[in-house]
């Protein structure tokens, strides 16, 4: 198939004019390109689930950063957001990254705009910065260390209790930690719109019709939703959890993606996703969902769009994360 593409265009606006021939078997054409690349796709548990079965490894945060850090490709292709793509970039500076589409940013990052953090972050000269994965390279190179909901307590636990701490940009999460862990961390008020809109009244009602369920709900949701769960935890330990527990019927409160994992781990139980306060059926992340089998198959082709970071950024951020990966080694945390 010869198509006359401009490569600068697909670096700003993505594949929007390019046709494929509907008669490609698509499954079959990526795991070419896979061989003939050498590349890997990193796929996060919110994709599509066609995404997820072409995927060579399909995780939650940590797991993706650990899997980006060992990994021998020479091109990684980031099924996810944009600071997905980010955090295995830098964890790989001289190895291409390319993601299905540039626009696949997150309402949880855009909530800390860097220039406001770093006045924020002055007004507490004697704190620490642990920041949450779901942040710009900016944030991250303005943080002392990175955490993701499977290792946050386990990465607050291990600073000294006297140490003051500022947590960002997830309120809920870092609500949640200092709840589970008596600690009095400093909260950047930024949340994920995803996780902000389950309706609570609609959830009990959801529980009411279904009283053998049981809820299972990601710590950025509210306190309120988190408060009538049975299990909280990161989308690894809630599939974990869905997968080992005797209950047959679970009330799944965070994005939908993750449906396709727990129904292809557990055919035999019921998944049913809690309903957002707004008049959509179902609670899909629009950036997660901007990736698209066709997409994906495109930009490994081309090899565009290549995710670029300014060096400077891409050094400062480097040592979080890093520290993130070595405490997360020494507790033996491992990421699904």
């Amino acid at each position: 198939m010869n198509i006359d593409i401009d490569l600068e265009k697909i670096e700003t606006k993505g594949f929007l004019d390019i046709e494929i021939d509907p008669t490609l078997d698509l499954f079959e054409e990526i795991n070419k390109l896979k061989k003939e690349k050498n590349a890997v796709i990193l796929a996060h548990f919110y994709q599509d689930g066609d995404i997820q079965d072409i995927a060579d490894y399909i995780g939650d945060s940590l797991g993706l950063a650990q899997n980006a850090a060992k990994t021998d490709a020479d091109m990684i292709v980031f099924a996810g957001v944009h600071f997905m793509a980010e955090t295995a970039k830098i964890l790989n500076p001289t190895r291409k990254v390319v993601l299905p589409d540039l626009n696949a940013g997150c309402s949880l990052a855009d909530s800390a705009p860097a220039d406001a953090f770093r006045k924020f972050k002055e007004k507490y000269p004697d704190h620490i910065v642990v920041s949450y994965i779901n942040c710009t390279a900016d944030i991250k190179a303005l943080s002392d260390i990175i955490c993701t909901s499977s290792n946050a307590k386990a990465i607050i636990d291990s600073i000294p209790e006297e140490q003051p701490i500022i947590f960002a940009p997830d309120k809920n999460l870092g609500a949640y930690i200092n709840k589970v862990t008596g600690r009095n961390m400093v909260l950047w008020n930024g949340s994920c719109m995803v996780h902000e809109i389950f309706s609570l009244e609609k959830i009990l009602r959801l529980k009411t019709r279904h009283p053998e369920a049981k809820v299972l709900a990601h710590p950025e949701c509210e306190e309120a939703v988190l408060k009538a769960s049975d299990f909280i935890g990161s989308t690894t330990q809630i599939l974990k959890y869905a997968q080992n527990d005797d209950c047959q019927t679970f009330i799944v409160v965070t994005e939908t993606g993750i449906l396709h994992q727990m129904m292809k781990d557990s055919p035999h139980k019921t998944f049913i996703p809690a309903p957002p306060d707004n008049g959509c059926a179902c609670n899909d992340c629009p950036h997660m969902k901007l990736n698209t089998l066709e997409k994906l198959y495109l930009c490994m082709k081309y090899e565009q769009p290549e995710l670029l970071m300014d060096e400077t950024i891409l050094i400062a951020a480097k040592k979080p994360i890093e520290r993130m990966l070595e405490i997360s080694r020494q507790a033996g945390l491992i990421g699904g």
